[in-house]
């Protein structure tokens, strides 16, 4: 941490510099860098309400920080507050997310990382985006490509993807069957363009779905067997009336599970 940094803190903290400046000194500090991938409820949807809005609440676990950036749509690091995808996932209603609350644990449990750099990636928009639409070469795979690279210029390293997807994939059984082996190369092909063959990647397995093959998806998350690889189980999660997405509840406690998914790992590397 540089010494401009502390000095900006302690400015902050007598009311003299604001979150701006903070935020704007600490995108300059080493990150620990997390992509946020996947669909809607990666993207987040606790507290939209049915008439296409979002309530505005914000639970304290997911409370803004000037150690917690994201990566906004036009590339600038700014300081992260729900919704973290409001300016990617365009064509939705966005809400909370399980991401602040993932890195609000994280400097909670680890006071190594000084700065966290969340990246949203996450497309849900109307109709949910299915894994084929996120194969080497996709638009929605180039993006999250670009904006990984970009991510890392200023200072900072990817330390994991956190991946939610695959209620799009529940509604028709030859996708549903072909979920694993997409999965699979999605993993493989992102760890080499990102130049990170043991890139550590968090997956969710499916609390719910858009047709009747949840299970057959959830088999296939559960059964990734790659290494650096570990899936959470997000079955038994509130969720909102749509029976779709998970709840602002629900989202934050994700958020935890992840965060609690990565310092496994972290432990696992120094045994």
């Amino acid at each position: 941490m540089t010494l401009g940094y502390v000095c900006l803190m302690l400015l902050a903290y007598a009311g003299v510099a604001s979150p701006d400046e903070l935020a704007h000194a600490a995108s300059s500090e080493p990150k620990h860098i997390f992509i946020l991938a996947g669909q809607s409820n990666m993207s987040g949807r606790g507290g939209s309400t049915t008439n296409g809005t979002w309530d505005g609440v914000v639970p304290p676990e997911c409370r803004p920080s000037s150690a917690i950036l994201r990566l906004s749509a036009g590339l600038k690091w700014v300081e992260a507050r729900e919704p973290l995808h409001q300016d990617i996932d365009v064509n939705a209603t966005c809400g909370v997310g399980p991401g602040m609350a993932f890195a609000n644990k994280l400097l909670e449990k680890n006071s190594s990382f000084r700065v966290v750099g969340l990246v949203p990636c996450a497309v849900g928009s109307f109709l949910g985006t299915k894994i084929s639409e996120w194969g080497r070469g996709t638009f929605l795979y180039n993006q999250l490509v670009k904006r990984a690279r970009e991510a890392e210029h200023d200072g900072g390293r990817i330390e994991a993807v956190l991946w939610y997807q695959g209620e799009s994939d529940t509604v028709n059984l030859t996708e549903a069957k072909l979920y694993k082996r997409r999965l699979r190369h999605f993993v493989e092909h992102l760890r080499a363009d990102l130049r990170s063959p043991q890139l550590p990647v968090i997956l969710v397995a499916l609390a719910s779905g858009q047709g009747p093959y949840i299970e057959k998806v959830r088999e296939a998350q559960l059964g990734t067997h790659l290494p650096n690889v570990k899936c959470v189980d997000a079955k038994g999660l509130q969720l909102v009336p749509d029976h779709l997405h998970l709840s602002t509840a629900g989202q934050v406690r994700l958020g935890e599970m992840l965060a609690d998914a990565f310092l496994q790992f972290n432990a696992a590397k120094k045994t």
